[in-house]
């Protein structure tokens, strides 16, 4: 079969399409035909070599739709999933075929085509498990998004709007977003104060901070009494500063999620709790650009360098035609 392949790490000019034997199946997997596979800024952090326990030769990977062919689930059948461990410590579904464990597949939403399916998985599983899992967002209560233009800020705000929650934003311009009901400048305003502002002084119920960083901070100070934030990255450096008194004054509570420490029993489970937003038209996949897999490279230089203006998917219907 043909795969994207890579045996150093570096920019995404280490990427060549080559000939490797087909996967067969272990006990408890399944061999997959991928039929399209989505590319995240966590593939080209992959291929870096940002990922610590990446072993190499390697194929890059994490989100795929496609039918399996072999195994004892869902034979036969559309399936979506973001492997664990795929283009890290097992190869990704950068390929024509993939193998993954059978319990971290799921039925892929029949109001979506299998492209579209191939983009959901790392920001929408992300944003989900922040806030449904972490956050526990309920219905009326305010969530503020950090680095809500981004790929997970869009897709928790879709989640949180289906939650019947009410969404502010920031990012660094104050262009409107659809379902954020005020989105601010973080690069000109005083983010505590435009919340505060917002939410009558209140503060809002929960924060999910995309960005981390200096946004920490302010992220942080403007939570009610009470509320809470989902921490899921850290642009620059990791480490940050915060006053611990205001802190546990304010009754505050800090979440991590990482998507990678997601099981495959994870990963098919948030599938399963996300399909029925997207079938009763919900939440929304991402705008594609559909790119030939003989692409792959110049899809992820796209990536790279800031230019793709929509999400990447690989397809693989010129191979399998």
């Amino acid at each position: 079969m043909k795969a994207l392949r890579f045996s150093k790490f570096g920019s995404p000019s280490v990427l060549a399409i080559e000939e490797i034997p087909r996967p067969e199946p272990r006990e408890g997997e399944a061999l997959v035909q991928v039929k399209a596979a989505a590319i995240n800024p966590s593939d080209v952090a992959t291929i870096s070599g940002r990922f610590e326990g990446t072993t190499l030769p390697r194929t890059p990977g994490r989100d795929f739709s496609g039918v399996v062919v072999a195994g004892k689930k869902y034979q036969g059948q559309e399936v979506w999933s973001s492997g664990p461990g795929l283009g890290i410590t097992r190869d990704g579904a950068q390929a024509e075929y993939v193998t993954v464990p059978e319990e971290a597949l799921s039925l892929k939403p029949r109001t979506l085509s299998l492209e579209q399916a191939a983009a959901i998985g790392v920001p929408f599983m992300t944003a989900w498990v922040a806030l449904a899992r972490a956050a526990a967002l309920q219905a009326g209560e305010t969530i503020l998004i950090i680095g809500v233009a981004g790929a997970v800020g869009q897709a928790a705000t879709q989640i949180a709007n289906w939650r019947k929650a009410h969404v502010l934003g920031a990012a660094r311009s104050s262009d409107p977003i659809p379902g954020v009901a005020a989105v601010i400048n973080t690069t000109t305003d005083n983010m505590r104060d435009r919340v505060f502002d917002l939410t009558n002084g209140k503060g809002v119920d929960a924060v999910l901070d995309t960005v981390g960083g200096a946004m920490f901070e302010p992220a942080l100070r403007s939570l009610r009494i009470g509320g809470r934030q989902v921490a899921i990255a850290s642009t620059g450096d990791g480490r940050v500063n915060f006053d611990l008194i205001d802190f546990y004054h304010n009754l505050s509570r800090l979440i991590g999620v990482d998507s990678t420490k997601f099981t495959p029993r994870d990963v098919a489970a948030i599938a399963d709790e996300l399909r029925p937003g997207f079938e009763t038209d919900a939440l929304k996949p991402p705008p594609l650009q559909l790119v030939p897999f003989e692409n792959a490279t110049e899809a992820y230089k796209r990536i790279a360098s800031g230019l793709a203006k929509a999400k990447q998917v690989l397809s693989f219907s010129q191979l399998h035609s």
